[in-house]
């Protein structure tokens, strides 16, 4: 099948996996982990340190084969069509595989060598993906002289150099700032919106929010949750009220409204701020309603859905990595 009829047949699925299983020693780094991945969307691959998320990607990625399962990479079996498979994919690590010694355009020329273009069309190439990712005013700059976020632009370009319909994203805004971080994500959609699919490890957890279409959750080597992001949110609870009363006075008589209404029990979170769970909007209106019949003035009304890393707390036990020091995975976790 040519990779062109690939990127337009949303109807493959990018990714099957089956039953996979890496040991390392006495370490069951992965431990039976199955995906299937759509064509044409994003897969976010959360997980805490050591959780066998590299290790899953290695696997898929040819890098590395499983103890024990089957991968299937648009319908070609990776142990045994692997060349065809490595005609299909991309892969950003968390390490830059550019060199430091020459430019971003005599890199990005070097991959496409190594692909097998001549020299025009791999600087044709080259000079395409430096105009996409906002580096031909650097194209002749030394990679020394790059900042880091520069850098990891530059990596991803190279992993496009041979324009594969499923890419390989692991941690690639580790260490970035905010801005680039931004950046990063809208190429990441570009990439999509060109027919491309996706598959991102993160411990970022807003960076999975904003991007992924489906979720996987992998803990001690095994898949616990697989999910859109707004269905792992609601796994974790429903969504809850928060109501600011104008008069601290009418707080009490705010709040057995409320309750009646509701048939849910308010938690006073300062002396004018009332938080109860709320199972179904539509009675907000009512709730709306009878404070105004009842004469309470509000300064604040919010409906706030379960977050991220409270998904990840539940599932994992740990907190996201935004609130830990900015720690590498290790390759074999």
């Amino acid at each position: 099948m040519e990779v062109n009829t690939i990127m337009k047949n949303n109807a493959i699925l990018a990714v099957e996996a089956y039953g996979l299983v890496k040991t390392f020693g006495n370490n069951k780094a992965v431990d039976g982990v199955s995906l299937s991945i759509p064509a044409g969307s994003i897969c976010g691959i959360l997980g805490p340190n050591g959780a066998g998320k590299t290790t899953t990607i290695n696997m898929l990625a040819t890098l590395s084969k499983p103890d024990a399962g089957n991968i299937k990479i648009f319908g070609y079996d990776v142990l045994h069509e692997t060349q065809i498979v490595r005609q299909l994919i991309g892969l950003t690590g968390q390490f830059a595989s550019i060199d430091e010694d020459l430019t971003a355009l005599e890199n990005l020329m070097i991959f496409g060598r190594l692909y097998g273009y001549s020299r025009k069309d791999s600087k044709r190439k080259a000079n395409e993906l430096l105009e996409e990712f906002g580096l031909s005013d650097v194209a002749s700059r030394a990679l020394s002289k790059f900042s880091g976020g520069m850098r990891r632009r530059l990596d991803l370009a190279v992993s496009l150099i041979h324009q594969p319909p499923l890419i390989f994203l692991d941690e690639p805004t580790t260490g970035l700032d905010p801005r680039t971080r931004t950046q990063m994500w809208q190429s990441i959609r570009n990439l999509v919106k060109g027919g491309s699919t996706v598959l991102l490890t993160t411990q970022y957890l807003d960076e999975a929010d904003q991007l992924a279409d489906n979720i996987v959750v992998i803990d001690k080597g095994r898949v616990v949750a697989n999910d859109t992001p707004d269905g792992l949110k609601r796994s974790v609870g429903s969504s809850s009220l928060h109501l600011t009363v104008k008069d601290t006075d009418n707080t009490a008589n705010a709040a057995q409204i409320i309750e009646r209404i509701l048939d849910a029990k308010v938690h006073l979170a300062e002396a004018s701020e009332l938080i109860v769970p709320i199972e179904n909007t539509d009675k907000l209106t009512d709730v709306l309603t009878k404070l105004k019949d009842a004469g309470i003035k509000l300064s604040g009304v919010n409906i706030l859905q379960p977050t991220l890393d409270e998904v990840f707390f539940a599932l994992t036990g740990e907190g996201s990595k935004d609130k830990k020091d900015n720690k590498e995975e290790n390759l074999n976790d």
